[in-house]
């Protein structure tokens, strides 16, 4: 960009001149102009946040988001504290709160418009999710509709976040923010004369981190549920920042075109949503709840930015981004208002017509198209890049000195396939970087600092696909008539022919982000049709000036989409598991965004002298930030900032054996979460040997006799460590009771149980040889579709004190009348109770360096021989 203007002058000059390389350092400088347009545009897009709104200013805002009073109420939430579903903080305190919100917007709305009724609702039901059988009780959910009373229609729209929160954290950002947004939304829909054609449900739900109860008590019994026809769910992965709408529909383009029509600050991705639903994002959403048992359409925003605290003590009113309040409630007020008058409500099957391709650009605009338009879209572009370049290849043979037109495209083919093998290495080699970083025990180096992924796999990336077409231009220079910028051009548009490839295949793939590549193709296939028109009319293309003009928006474009996966991806690798592959996802990521423009802007890098020092300063980058990754510069975790992150559960474990003795021990299980297992193998690990722990339990105990709370700790276990201590304080123990044994027709026994233990309990089942469990009172699904033993049941209840009951029927060989049948295992967990911590226990937390984060609580797990 900066070296346009020689361009200009080197035409005028003639042939000659126009093969002249510009000086060696103007390189950098070249560089530095990206990096400005970076930081000049994408980073200041990526923050932006409208103006806050204050009440003392309300008057001068009729039917407008205030944002302060959001904030306010934000802080009177956080100061609650913790609020996990069952406790009092969540079930009485939350609760408490949201009501006389609720009663204050009641009193000042236009009663003489609106009717808003309020219920409290306490729900038990069941089903399943995430290789669990989960059952519940009595959690609650607060729900307000609000209508006009001029309309009687039966069709809702649904507005739904949660109010609970993981363990330890007071949730200001996960949903807290939402929460007050709702009511902010909900106060000025009430007081305001603007139409409201279909009521609005607001579903404040109470039990979203514990599997997404509050949701299914809703859709599922709620006397309004029938009623809602659309979603709108707000959720959040982060503290705040800039929500993205990360899924719509299914089937169900609509949605989208309302958010597109009304949202002022958009930032969407199709990309976001499939790798979402792909399993890409450790998470999940009320959405998938809606979507799956009540059939409800919607659109799902979160909040992304600052993951690191995320279900954390630090997720505080404190580290809530600002501009969150007022650039969500902004977005969020003018969506509800749309989708409530939609005429689409009314008949929401008729409006069925398949996916939908969404984004945004830098937030400034978005477009939205359906799945059939996009695949003719990406065909159209394609294809006509194709004749583009056909075309600029052909004019090549009309130029004097070029080669006869036999080698001008033969030499063109040369190059396609050095491209394309640039482009395999370039994908190869940073993929490999990866693997060593991981193989090496150096992952995750990013973690923190963004900025060692530019030197680990950016530069990678550069350095591939500017080194080897450069060897092969050094190579054939004095062999070929055709001109350097003729030259370079073919390498672009072999590098646009293989994303027009890669479009076509992902676009007859089904995979509605082909549109990724196609804005490559599109703005490349655009600069080579104005150099064919100049070329034509004024006998100059002015090669380099109208492709850097044509390439600064689509730079922007993808190095905005890499920034935004980075600030949502990399926290989240933190926390995606032992088994994960955190580097190979962020290398990935980096050459999903790195080949569409790299392709078009590395190659003017050719026209500086010593090309070849310039592509291998890159490699010499890499080589270097390897090194600052073994070093303290590239240790990932910081303090309160950037932890790592731990389980640490207090355990007492019980087994009673069929001669009626029992084993019992008491120990730390401790679970880490990322890839770094070994960080505290010098500290707190320092006396454990690995798995050493599991030899005795795992062959007798189903598994592992560990006291699991999620179904992908048992994918981690292998990680996991145990050291026995002196055993937890337990204000309430296990006591399960066999009520009955009832013999059934065809070899089947029913056993029926009692239990009374704390508020969250997971109960293994595991059936012996020869045993199958063929019915129990849990949901069916395990035992319908034919699910491998042993079973992963998870129980959670409310402000309740009857024992929980439970039956379970199986079938046995015939010769089989004694037993035994199954082992049962019962582990209750005290995720919100540090008042009953031992001493012992405080101690060995104190053992974690401060760098590292425990998410602690203590359980005990009970097992029998049935």
């Amino acid at each position: 960009m900066t070296f346009s203007i020689l361009d200009i002058t080197a035409e005028k000059d003639g042939a000659k001149s126009r093969d002249k390389k510009w000086p060696w350092y103007g390189a950098p400088l070249y560089a530095a102009a990206a990096f400005a347009l970076f930081y000049a545009a994408v980073l200041p897009s990526f923050h932006s946040y409208p103006k806050m709104l204050y009440m003392k200013d309300e008057a001068q805002h009729p039917d407008e988001f205030i944002g302060e009073r959001a904030m306010r109420q934000l802080a009177e939430y956080s100061a609650i504290g913790n609020k996990m579903s069952g406790s009092i903080n969540n079930e009485v305190h939350v609760v408490d709160f949201l009501l006389r919100e609720i009663q204050k917007i009641k009193d000042e709305a236009r009663t003489d418009l609106y009717d808003i009724e309020v219920d409290k609702q306490y729900a038990s039901g069941g089903f399943y999710l995430w290789d669990m059988t989960i059952a519940y009780r009595n959690l609650s959910n607060v729900v307000v509709k609000i209508s006009q009373k001029s309309s009687s229609n039966p069709n809702y729209l649904l507005l739904n976040s949660h109010y609970d929160s993981e363990a330890q954290t007071p949730a200001a950002g996960d949903d807290g923010v939402m929460v007050v947004v709702m009511l902010e939304t909900l106060r000025v829909i009430s007081r305001s004369e603007k139409p409201l054609a279909h009521p609005v449900v607001f579903l404040f739900n109470g039990a979203e981190e514990a599997c997404m109860l509050g949701s299914h008590g809703f859709i599922t019994q709620h006397k309004w549920a029938k009623n809602c026809k659309a979603l709108i769910n707000l959720d959040s992965t982060g503290a705040g920042g800039r929500e993205v709408l990360f899924q719509t529909g299914p089937n169900h383009p609509w949605l989208a075109k309302y958010y597109h029509q009304n949202v002022p600050h958009p930032y969407a991705q199709t990309l976001a949503e499939e790798l979402f639903q792909n399993n890409f994002i450790p998470s999940d959403t009320d959405f998938r709840v809606f979507r799956d048992y009540g059939g409800v359409p919607g659109l799902d925003m979160a909040s992304v930015m600052n993951g690191y605290v995320y279900h954390t003590k630090f997720d505080n009113f404190r580290n809530v981004e600002r501009g969150t309040y007022q650039s969500t409630g902004e977005n969020v007020l003018p969506l509800v208002w749309a989708l409530a008058n939609a005429p689409e409500l009314d008949d929401t099957a008729a409006h069925e017509k398949g996916h939908t391709v969404y984004f945004d650009f830098l937030g400034w605009f978005m477009l939205t198209y359906t799945e059939s338009v996009s695949i003719a879209i990406n065909w159209v572009v394609s294809v006509a890049a194709c004749v583009c370049i056909g075309t600029s290849v052909w004019i090549m043979t009309l130029d004097n000195g070029a080669d006869a037109p036999k080698a001008v495209f033969m030499r063109f083919g040369i190059i396609f396939l050095v491209q394309a093998g640039t482009f395999l290495v370039a994908c190869g080699l940073t993929i490999l970087v990866a693997v060593f970083m991981q193989g090496v025990g150096l992952a995750e180096s990013w973690f923190y600092g963004k900025w060692m992924a530019f030197g680990l796999y950016f530069c990678t990336l550069y350095f591939a696909f500017g080194l080897l077409p450069s060897i092969y231009i050094g190579y054939t220079k004095r062999k070929t008539n055709m001109k350097l910028n003729q030259t370079i051009a073919c390498f672009m548009h072999a590098h646009c022919i293989l994303l027009a490839l890669l479009c076509i295949i992902l676009t007859s793939m089904g995979i509605r982000s082909s549109y990724f590549p196609m804005v490559a193709i599109f703005f490349y296939a655009i600069s080579v049709l104005v150099q064919i028109v100049l070329k034509l009319t004024l006998k100059k293309s002015y090669f380099v000036t109208v492709h850097l003009l044509c390439q600064i928006l689509p730079f922007c474009f993808y190095t905005y989409i890499c920034y935004a996966t980075l600030v949502t991806f990399v926290p989240m690798q933190g926390r995606d598991g032992p088994e994960s592959s955190p580097d190979i996802m962020v290398s990935v990521f980096v050459i999903a965004t790195g080949i569409n423009y790299a392709g078009f802007v590395i190659p003017i890098m050719h026209k500086f002298r010593k090309p070849k020092i310039i592509f291998s300063s890159f490699g010499v980058l890499t080589i270097i930030f390897i090194i600052m990754a073994a070093t303290s510069a590239g240790f990932p975790f910081v303090k309160e900032v950037a932890p790592q992150r731990y389980y640490v559960l207090h355990t007492l474990r019980t087994f009673h054996n069929l001669d009626g003795t029992t084993k019992q021990d008491s120990g730390y299980y401790i679970q880490p979460v990322d890839t770094r297992i070994h960080e505290l193998d010098d500290t707190t690990f320092k006396n454990v040997e690995p798995d050493s722990w599991t030899a005795a339990t795992c062959a007798a105990e189903p598994f592992c006799g560990l006291p699991l709370y999620s179904g992908r700790w048992i994918e981690w276990k292998d990680s996991a460590r145990w050291i026995y201590s002196t055993p937890p304080v337990l204000p309430v123990e296990i006591d399960l009771k066999q009520l009955s044994k009832e013999t059934l027709p065809n070899n089947k026994l029913r056993f029926e149980y009692s239990l009374k233990s704390s508020d969250r309990v997971m109960i293994y089942i595991a059936p012996f040889d020869n045993v199958k469990v063929t019915n129990w009172s849990f949901d069916r699904t395990p035992l319908d579709e034919g699910h491998k033993p042993p079973y992963l049941i998870y129980y959670i209840y409310s402000l309740m004190e009857e024992p929980f009951e439970f039956w379970v029927e199986i079938e046995h060989e015939e010769s089989n009348t004694n037993g035994p049948y199954f082992k049962l295992v019962v582990t209750e967990h005290f995720e919100y109770h540090p008042e009953h911590y031992t001493e012992d226990y405080k101690e060995f937390l104190a053992t974690f360096p401060d760098w590292t984060y425990t998410t602690d609580w203590f359980s005990a797990l009970e097992s029998w021989i049935v």
